[in-house]
């Protein structure tokens, strides 16, 4: 049998096994990266408030102000997210929501170092390492804020493209940084990226580095992933307002209950907070007192995590062992093994991913959109899938996974031989 006999007979074999699919009515969904039920049953406690709602001050937390949040709250996640204390806010349940308030802040009023308000800049640009998150583009595109795709590599975003973009344009205001285990390919940024990205020379005066530490503390492994503390390194290289950190505890307690943080330098937390206290009297400090009393120390946080981690981690071995098995020998198609995070990088060949992800939609398999791991929702090579295996149970994963890897078979063969 020559070649391309075994590959029309191999394409022929996925063709049928894809009708198979189809004929079993299908309806799995591994579109978002969500806790599964089990995961928010961990969570269970945060339900009950022991004693008096007053903070450890004495503070009546029924009633307004606050604005900062709760401090033994902030000493929780000071660790995890590498910000000191007093300069770490407690706030709303949204991280995302923080994220975008940043933006528009900043548009409309100087951030500190700046010249002026970034809506009177001619044009406003963030870079935007690619595989990313497709939310940080969202909010780019609604502010009409140009974006400038970053090849990521196994170190986080490539840093001499980094480098050399933001010394030669002062319209580059930002970027768009997950730097621990990073939607959606797990990349750890290696101590030499953070250095560099705290260090770099920057032709915008007011650029800023968006930390959105998602994952901070979602390790899959026994050896949790270390990053260099990039607030600290920042401030020692003479940069001490670059970094924005976002956090929230949305994938560790309740997804829509939870708490978000922002820390930065003391001047961004007064640039912050002039702005704040125009739209909030303060925040839900009775939750965050449920959280106190929850997890009630970094200790606890970390024991609460281990407990996700062995309800997600089969499931993430479930994928790989589902694709190793269906693939693995194929050539058709590679994927990341994450030590953390919510999501698999899963990559075809090139001009594949669009057709597999709608192959997979007919076949009841709801998958995130191809295109959404870059800007504007183009990838030009069309070869980024992204897997998100949290949600579903271990039993709907492997048939999801299964089925996958029949449209991947299907369309990969059939581009091999029709070009």
């Amino acid at each position: 049998m020559t070649a391309k006999e075994e590959l029309t007979a191999q394409r022929d074999r996925a063709r049928q096994d894809y009708d198979e699919l189809v004929a079993r009515g299908l309806k799995l969904d591994l579109t978002r990266g969500k806790p599964s039920p089990d995961q928010l049953d961990l969570a269970l406690g945060l339900l009950e408030l022991k004693g008096e709602p007053k903070a450890a001050d004495g503070t009546d937390l029924r009633n307004y102000g606050g604005l900062n949040g709760l401090p033994e709250l902030r000493a929780i996640f000071s660790e995890a997210l590498q910000v000191p204390v007093d300069q770490l806010l407690a706030a709303g349940n949204s991280s995302l929501e923080l994220m975008h308030d940043a933006i528009v802040f900043a548009l409309l009023s100087k951030v500190p170092g700046a010249e002026r308000r970034w809506v009177e800049e001619p044009e406003i640009a963030f870079l935007c390492p690619v595989p990313g998150y497709d939310r940080h583009y969202g909010i780019c595109e609604r502010y009409g804020i140009k974006m400038i795709p970053v090849p990521m590599t196994a170190d986080g975003p490539d840093m001499d493209v980094v480098e050399r973009l933001v010394a030669e344009d002062p319209a580059v205001k930002g970027i768009w940084c997950v730097p621990k285990y990073s939607n959606p390919d797990g990349v750890v940024y290696s101590d030499e990226t953070v250095r560099r990205l705290a260090a770099m020379e920057t032709a915008a005066p007011d650029f800023r580095i968006f930390w959105d530490n998602a994952y901070a503390v979602h390790h899959l492994s026994g050896e949790p992933a270390e990053i260099a503390d990039v607030l600290a390194l920042a401030t020692e290289a003479g940069h001490p307002d670059r970094v924005f950190v976002f956090g929230s505890s949305s994938k560790i307690t309740f997804a829509g209950a939870g708490v978000a943080f922002f820390g930065s330098s003391p001047a961004n937390l007064k640039w912050w907070q002039s702005h704040t206290v125009k739209r909030s009297i303060g925040p839900d400090k009775i939750n965050q007192l449920r959280h106190v009393q929850f997890l009630r120390d970094a200790d606890g946080l970390r024991e609460h995590m281990a407990q996700h981690a062995a309800v997600i981690r089969p499931k993430f071995d479930i994928v790989d062992k589902v694709l190793t098995a269906e693939l693995g020998d194929s050539g058709l198609a590679s994927w990341t093994s994450p030590a953390g995070g919510y999501f698999i990088t899963l990559t075809v060949p090139e001009g594949c991913a669009g057709e597999v992800v709608a192959k997979a939609k007919a076949a009841g398999i709801a998958l995130t959109p191809a295109g959404a791991t870059h800007p504007y929702g183009d990838e030009p090579e069309d070869r980024t899938i992204r897997i998100a295996p949290t949600y579903p149970d271990p039993a709907e994963l492997e048939v999801a996974i299964s089925g996958l890897a029949t449209c991947i078979r299907l369309v990969a063969t059939d581009k091999l031989l029709n070009g």
